[in-house]
């Protein structure tokens, strides 16, 4: 099933790679989206794709980037199908 994810992760997430380690990831799936920072110190992830790709995709990011993360928030909802790849956005 299609949907959409978008998580904000907070922690010491910004400078340290996430926003490519996250897009490298992301190209071993079958996923779209982007990853950008934001002025609130968080890095958001808005992918879309199937429920157990983005979900396999998301816990990877957790996994790779552990000791940087804080906290996150999921946020789950309908697809858009806005994106036609996934990427870091600025």
């Amino acid at each position: 099933m299609e949907q959409r994810v978008c998580v904000i992760f907070n922690g010491n997430v910004q400078g340290v790679g996430f926003r490519y380690t996250a897009r490298n990831m992301a190209h071993r799936y079958s996923i779209v989206g982007y990853v950008k920072n934001l002025t609130s110190g968080a890095v958001e992830v808005t992918a879309e794709g199937d429920h157990g790709q983005l979900a396999q995709f998301i816990e990877e990011i957790e996994r790779e980037m552990a000791g940087f993360i804080a906290s996150r928030s999921v946020h789950w909802a309908e697809p858009t199908g806005e994106f036609q790849s996934f990427a870091v956005r600025f």
